[in-house]
């Protein structure tokens, strides 16, 4: 059995330059093809020399002309939204790790998991996936907690970031919140709100700089505090998770996957 093949959508975004590079360097993978908008301007270059990684052979296209086993997907929603309907027409499998997503956008992924296979995650690090099963953990060891537990959530990113919260920090949210039953969403606090309620989680973005992504979840008692801490240093820890999500999808049956999947988790 030779390389997976795989397509990557963004390839001249940030993330998708690191993908490119690293699948170069990976020999269960190989690039086949390399994807941006119709409009973008550098559309006909070799996305190796885009990557900085040296010729490739492999053009920046608009279309999806050759054959792969797997498209990684970090682009736009947009974007997200149209590769998936290729995906589905051809019945590719699909690593899609753009967030931002509105909720008929997010419904029409799950459809598609009925027919291709298809891994969705808010965040393709192995440390924010392990911090996400450290929360859930926490979580359900202080939900009945006697003096009770308040839940805030804080993450940075650089300030090319369109979305907030991330989806990561949502996705820490919606996991405790399984656990602990909080049912408010709190973005940001000014004036004078008032004394906090037990039942919301509190989230606040930070936006500076190039910071690739940060997040700290709190859970604060009364007289003691727990904090789980995930940051990243490069964007190297997305990319290489995302490449082991393509390995671990292909072949698979149709069906929504997650990184807990990929981490036996």
């Amino acid at each position: 059995m030779g390389p997976i093949q795989i397509a990557v959508h963004g390839a001249a975004g940030r993330m998708g330059q690191r993908l490119v590079a690293l699948a170069l360097a990976d020999k269960d993978l190989r690039l086949a093809a390399a994807l941006e908008f119709a409009q973008h301007p550098r559309l006909g270059q070799d996305a190796g020399s885009v990557a900085g990684v040296g010729v490739l052979g492999v053009p920046l296209a608009a279309t999806l002309e050759t054959a792969c086993d797997v498209v990684i997907d970090f682009s736009t929603p947009a974007g997200a939204m149209a590769i998936t309907e290729i995906c589905l027409a051809r019945g590719i499998a699909l690593v899609l790790a753009t967030t931002g997503l509105e909720s008929e956008e997010r419904e029409r992924v799950r459809q598609a998991a009925r027919e291709i296979p298809l891994l969705w995650a808010p965040s393709m690090s192995l440390a924010v996936n392990l911090a996400m099963k450290l929360s859930a953990v926490a979580a359900r060891a202080l939900a009945d907690h006697p003096a009770g537990a308040d839940v805030e959530i804080i993450e940075r990113h650089h300030r090319f970031k369109e979305d907030a919260p991330s989806g990561t920090a949502l996705k820490f949210g919606e996991i405790i919140a399984a656990e602990m039953g909080q049912s408010v969403a709190r973005h940001g606090r000014e004036g004078r709100p008032g004394a906090r309620p037990h039942g919301e989680i509190g989230y606040h973005a930070v936006r500076a700089g190039d910071n690739p992504g940060e997040h700290t979840i709190v859970f604060g008692l009364l007289g003691e505090t727990l904090e789980i801490i995930v940051r990243a240093t490069h964007r190297d820890g997305y990319a290489h998770g995302a490449l082991a999500a393509a390995k671990f999808l292909a072949g698979k049956p149709a069906g929504l996957y997650g990184m807990n999947d990929v981490l036996g988790f």
